[in-house]
């Protein structure tokens, strides 16, 4: 699918993978409504892109927060041909810890927006990419594209709740990719090792280093622009459908 003229969806957009991603697309001539909680920067973000990006606060928890944002990306541009999941939490918790056993609610909470967020946003977009005319001559309506982790094949220790919620998004992908075939939607997923995002800026410098002598080759952080440029690549090669790619340079995790 060209990506010039098409509308994406990218949830998590205001800030850090998402936010790369979007503007990937937009760059690429896309227009994109960014689905996020953060309105000061989704706000902000949307007014430095222009006419062709608009905001929606969206919780991808919530089935009438996710409608509302799809209403209006809706009446702002007419379609959604890509939808890219990137919200999501980062938690940890061990199984039975000095604070006694893994919080339910904080499980709960990680399962929810991790997991449930991402099918939430996914199939309420794919029911508007149905509705579609078709964009080529293979037929295609729409490209969904998830992010897992290398957690949901390599979790390590306190990654319970997290490396289940990731997995549970690579579980998805075939069954969803065939659920959607019959109306020319492909669903892909992407999972990223370690990537320099926000998060690392928290980090001791010692400790990102040590992390990034971790994957095989290039031994450094992923950037976001890596990832970016593997959904840009998804999107535009019809070929790909079903899959789950790891992005993590070989890295393979550890216990700990």
């Amino acid at each position: 699918m060209q990506i010039k003229d098409k509308v994406a969806v990218v949830t998590g957009a205001a800030s850090g993978m998402g936010n790369e991603v979007m503007r990937t697309l937009v760059a690429n001539g896309a227009k994109a409504a960014i689905f996020d909680v953060n309105q000061t920067a989704g706000e902000a973000c949307a007014a430095e892109l222009g006419d062709n990006v608009i905001y929606c606060q969206v919780d991808v928890t919530s089935e009438e927060s996710v409608s509302a944002g799809i209403e209006k990306t809706m009446a702002a541009f007419g379609a959604i041909h890509i939808c890219i999941n990137c919200a999501g939490i980062a938690t940890g918790s061990k199984t039975v810890g000095r604070e006694g056993a893994f919080p339910l609610d904080l499980w709960k909470k990680t399962i929810d927006i991790n997991l449930t967020g991402t099918f939430n946003v996914l199939r309420l977009c794919a029911e508007q990419m149905a509705k579609n005319t078709p964009v080529d001559e293979d037929g295609s309506r729409g490209v969904i594209i998830n992010t897992a982790s290398v957690a949901a094949y390599e979790g390590q220790m306190g990654q319970a709740a997290y490396s289940a919620s990731k997995g549970g998004i690579v579980g998805l992908t075939l069954p969803v990719a065939r659920d959607l075939a019959s109306f020319g939607i492909r669903v892909n997923t992407v999972a990223p090792g370690l990537i320099h995002t926000p998060m690392f800026e928290q980090l001791p410098p010692p400790v990102v280093e040590s992390l990034s002598k971790t994957p095989l080759f290039p031994q450094r952080l992923g950037k976001a622009s890596d990832i970016a440029h593997m959904m840009k690549s998804i999107i535009e090669n019809d070929y790909i459908n079903g899959e789950c790619i790891r992005m993590d340079a070989g890295l393979r995790m550890q216990p700990k």
